[in-house]
């Protein structure tokens, strides 16, 4: 029996083929329900299927035109087709409808870090620290472009605010990493935030779990919604 349980069950377990099949009967007897379109998106995605995940943000959005994570959702798609100038088009509308919302910046930014436009990234971290200052995420990615740029004392203190606001104390996990030949336990406290640079070219995958990466946990990113959370490679939301 074909349920929405069971797609969401396949999904999850990465098993996007078998998942596509269940979501593609159950919206061919309830055609227009949001919830079967967007987890028909969010597979077709991953599937590389981009051009169909459109037709369902595209249905989405007619139903709910200002939505501005469909919106976002949306831009996302079109950056993995290479259609960059409509993502940013999308983002920026995203931004001018939720002005108040840090994510909206940070995501951007994230997004113009990714297309070269290093500047107006940097831009859109500041306005999103300025609202929210206690955002880790932004000062870690912050610096990340900041080093590109070769901003090399910005950069550490855009790093050093980031360990600051999640606790980590780079003297105190050095000395708690195991010496060379010894083996590390379960226990062993992970060195802090992977501040690991993308490739250039960058498939549906990469980019998945290099946004993973660079996200981490912030407020900020409660309503990134199920469709990036889901996706993000190593962990599958408990919350789709």
């Amino acid at each position: 029996m074909m349920s929405f349980e069971k797609g969401i069950a396949l999904y999850q377990e990465g098993k996007f083929e078998e998942a596509l099949e269940i979501f593609n009967q159950l919206i061919s007897s309830k055609t227009g329900e949001s919830s079967l379109h967007l987890y028909r998106a969010r597979i077709l995605t991953r599937l590389g299927k981009g051009e169909a995940a459109l037709q369902d943000f595209d249905l989405l959005l007619s139903q709910k035109p200002y939505q501005t994570d469909y919106i976002s959702d949306r831009a996302v798609v079109l950056h993995l087709l290479g259609r960059n100038d409509e993502a940013l088009a999308e983002l920026d509308r995203a931004a001018n409808l939720d002005p108040k919302n840090p994510y909206r910046y940070s995501s951007r930014a994230f997004f113009k870090d990714r297309i070269g436009d290093l500047h107006g990234a940097i831009e859109d971290y500041d306005k999103a620290i300025e609202l929210d200052p206690e955002d880790a995420v932004a000062y870690n990615n912050k610096g990340l472009v900041e080093e590109k740029l070769g901003f090399k004392e910005r950069s550490k203190k855009s790093f050093e605010k980031s360990d600051e606001l999640i606790g980590y104390d780079p003297e105190k996990s050095a000395n708690d990493l195991p010496s060379i030949g010894s083996k590390k336990s379960a226990e062993t406290p992970q060195p802090g935030p992977i501040r690991e640079q993308a490739p250039k070219q960058m498939s549906s995958g990469h980019f998945w779990s290099t946004l993973k990466s660079l996200l981490l946990d912030s407020k900020t990113r409660r309503e990134f919604g199920r469709f990036l959370g889901d996706f993000f490679s190593g962990k599958k939301s408990k919350n789709a």
